[in-house]
């Protein structure tokens, strides 16, 4: 009959720490949903700021003096001078007439430039015309003088006489072939004295082009020379200052 009643104890013990356990826990729960209710950010609106009529009223009366003011400067600037401007103007029209002639001398100097390298240019081509035009003269003076040969040659008695030492028995064979020979040698030298004349013609062609162009191109320069110092001096005269009027003698 003891067991009983110690039974019934141990049950009610463990009833009571299992209430009390219960009750720990939904304790803690609800300090958790506090700390985060409470740790959420709170959205406030903010005060709206109102600005007092006295401040707007000033901003206003300053607008209103500040153009006032600016208007004011304007009636009270002075109007522009009439010689002022007619001396501005004359000062940039000078400055335009320096660049003018700036641009036109810069011109004028390529210009020169161009003419001379091509003056130049001319010049060397016309010594190497000719050059060739004393070596070619030289090699038709040479085989007009061997053709000259040939043709003294062809003589029948000095066909003859160049024939006699063959010690042959048909003399007429042999100064025919001689002749033959002498032939046909003075054919190809007739036809390339022909050739060297047609050259020799061609370069006096060709140097009398290229002096005429020689010329032409000396005498635009001197013209440009000349038109240049006539330009120099009438700026100096341009810029010499106008002498004052002499006061005429009262009577």
């Amino acid at each position: 009959m003891s067991k009983h009643p110690i039974r019934k104890l141990l049950v009610a013990v463990l009833a009571v720490f299992l209430l009390l356990g219960f009750l720990i826990a939904d304790s803690s729960a609800q300090k958790r949903k506090r700390r985060r209710r409470s740790s959420a950010p709170r959205i406030t609106n903010p005060d709206i700021y109102q600005p007092a009529t006295n401040e707007n009223a000033n901003s206003n009366a300053e607008s209103n003096n500040a153009g006032e003011n600016t208007n004011a400067n304007k009636n009270a600037q002075p109007p522009e001078d009439p010689e002022s401007m007619k001396r501005t103007i004359r000062s940039l029209s000078n400055q335009v007439d320096k660049l003018n002639d700036k641009l036109s001398s810069m011109e004028q100097s390529q210009q020169s430039l161009v003419d001379l390298e091509r003056l130049s240019r001319a010049e060397q081509r016309s010594a190497q015309l000719r050059s060739e035009l004393r070596d070619v003269q030289a090699k038709k003076a040479d085989l007009e003088a061997h053709l000259e040969d040939v043709d003294y040659a062809l003589k029948p008695e000095n066909i003859e006489r160049a024939t006699q030492g063959y010690g042959t028995t048909r003399p007429e064979e042999v100064r025919e072939q001689r002749r033959k020979q002498l032939e046909a040698e003075k054919q190809r030298g007739q036809a390339q004295l022909d050739q060297l004349r047609a050259s020799e013609d061609r370069l006096q062609q060709a140097i009398a082009t290229s002096d005429t162009e020689i010329d032409r191109l000396q005498k635009k320069m001197d013209a440009a020379d000349r038109a240049a110092i006539e330009n120099a001096k009438t700026k100096v005269q341009e810029n010499q200052p106008l002498p004052s009027p002499t006061p005429t003698p009262s009577p």
